[in-house]
């Protein structure tokens, strides 16, 4: 039987995957690279660690393995870094990443000198500061000397895809987050590109997710021991990538992801935008469209607490006896360790408790943490609501989705049922999923995710615990509001 590869290219690890044409994953591999805060706010990697675990990420998966089924390979990664390479096609300076807040003045610049309506019209979103399009404007202005060397300008997966293919490529879903894509045609703002001094040689050819752009490089292909004939598929950005791994393909239909950051993922037959563009209107990864919430910070949130504040590494023991607390928690907790994206556009947002007495526990923190994030995921809901989109149910994936007490949370802050996958590899299976749609085993990414995606388990709403959380929301709305004048002092 055939089998494909999928490459989740994430924020602090790279995850790649092999499955067999009916779904079956045969073996994963995990490995690490370092990010870089030269600065408060900043966030930088070196785009050759990303190969470079890569290759031997693909070596460790193949190992024993009948190389000869090995038919494609496709990717997801994390959206919005600007990777610049020279005319040389060396990387001129490390990628600066999607949580990376150096540019709120020039994001700032964009919706407010040129103006939202403007952005909104050639893109279909405003500028937020993780966005590509301001990183270009910051380069020009602090660095220009790199900012002149820009002969290629790429996403993060995209670089990967470039050095196994050579070819210079992106594919929709992954542009629409970089504020220089006609979002509705599916093609390069030529307004944008000019307001942004971007030059079209600059910019990669736009494939469709499923779409095959080239073969492996031979040299690689002997490296790893592949086919010369192996399938590059230009894959998708890692939330489009999550939600075709979810089966989130339906017109309505939503995913909850809760891995370093946080999203809400909601699937659309055409095109659509809301009327304050707090969610991204973006192209999706089965060539029609979506509507996204994304918070910067959600289970790194669950991360800091338990390994930087708490110091350690038992999550399980530290979790134990919360259910008693459901409900019933009267601490809270603002997740904006990183700042925020939707719905607030603030870099300046810090994240912090509110609500100790001197009886609070560190399990009413713990669980202050799952739900604070829960909470500023309904943000995301609540204007998708009010935009006219009806969510009864949501599926939900990530590390953060593992944990059942989580999951919980989810159904009864949200008043939806929470169904969780069989299969929950998220971008890495999406990735996959999208090669064998590129190498023509499935003929559809609907066909596709038919077949192969199965519901595990769900957990409902219950009535009880869904009151006591309205009423907590209602007061968690109130809190950046009262803190935003603070965020800016501080």
């Amino acid at each position: 039987m055939n089998s494909y590869i999928g490459i989740d290219l994430g924020t602090s690890s790279v995850k790649i995957l092999l499955a067999r044409a009916d779904g079956e994953i045969v073996k994963s591999v995990s490995r690490d690279y370092p990010i870089c805060y030269p600065r408060d706010g900043w966030s930088e990697q070196n785009p050759a660690d990303w190969l470079e675990q890569t290759i031997m990420g693909l070596k460790e998966l193949l190992d024993g393995y009948d190389k000869s089924t090995v038919k494609g390979i496709s990717f997801g990664g994390q959206m919005h870094g600007l990777v610049a390479l020279d005319s040389d096609d060396n990387v001129i300076r490390p990628a600066i990443l999607w949580n990376d807040g150096r540019t709120q003045a020039h994001s700032d610049y964009l919706n407010e000198k040129i103006g939202k309506r403007v952005l909104s019209e050639h893109t279909a979103n405003i500028s937020f500061a993780g966005f590509t399009a301001p990183k270009l404007l910051w380069l020009e202005e602090n660095e220009n000397d790199n900012f002149k060397k820009i002969a290629k300008i790429m996403l993060p997966k995209d670089y990967l895809v470039y050095m196994l293919s050579g070819v210079h490529a992106t594919d929709f879903s992954d542009a629409s987050g970089m504020l220089l894509l006609d979002v509705k045609n599916r093609k390069w703002s030529a307004e944008m590109t000019k307001i942004c001094h971007v030059k079209d040689e600059w910019l990669p050819r736009l494939y469709e997710s499923y779409e095959a752009v080239g073969t492996i490089k031979s040299e690689i292909a002997d490296e790893l021991g592949l086919d010369k004939g192996v399938l590059i598929c230009a894959g998708a950005g890692d939330n489009a990538a999550a939600a075709i791994g979810t089966g989130t393909v339906s017109d309505g239909s939503c995913n909850i992801s809760l891995g370093t950051s946080g999203t809400v993922f909601i699937s659309k037959d055409s095109f659509s935008v809301d009327s304050a563009n707090a969610l991204h209107s973006f192209c999706h990864a089965n060539g029609k469209y979506h509507l996204m919430g994304c918070i910067l910070s959600a289970a790194s949130c669950n991360k800091w607490w338990m390994e930087s504040i708490l110091e350690t590494s038992d999550y399980a023991g530290e979790q134990k006896e919360l259910y008693k607390y459901l409900g019933k928690n009267d601490v809270y907790f603002l997740p904006y360790l990183m700042g925020e994206r939707s719905p607030h556009n603030d870099a300046d947002a810090r994240g912090a408790f509110i609500g100790m007495r001197p009886s609070t526990t560190r399990k009413q923190m713990t669980l202050a943490v799952m739900e604070g994030v829960t909470f500023a995921l309904r943000d995301c809901i609540e204007i998708a609501k009010n935009s006219g989109v009806c969510i009864d149910k949501s599926l939900i994936c990530g590390g953060g989705a593992k944990n059942e007490i989580w999951r919980i949370v989810c159904a009864n802050v949200l008043g939806i049922e929470i169904q969780r996958p069989q299969i929950e590899e998220g971008p890495a299976y999406g990735g996959a999923i999208l090669a064998m749609v590129g190498c023509g085993e499935y003929d559809s990414v609907a066909s596709a995710t038919r077949a192969l995606i199965k519901i595990k388990d769900s957990v409902l709403p219950s009535p009880d615990l869904v009151e006591a959380y309205e009423k907590k929301y209602q007061a968690f709305k109130k809190l950046y509001p009262a803190l935003k004048e603070v965020y800016k002092q501080i």
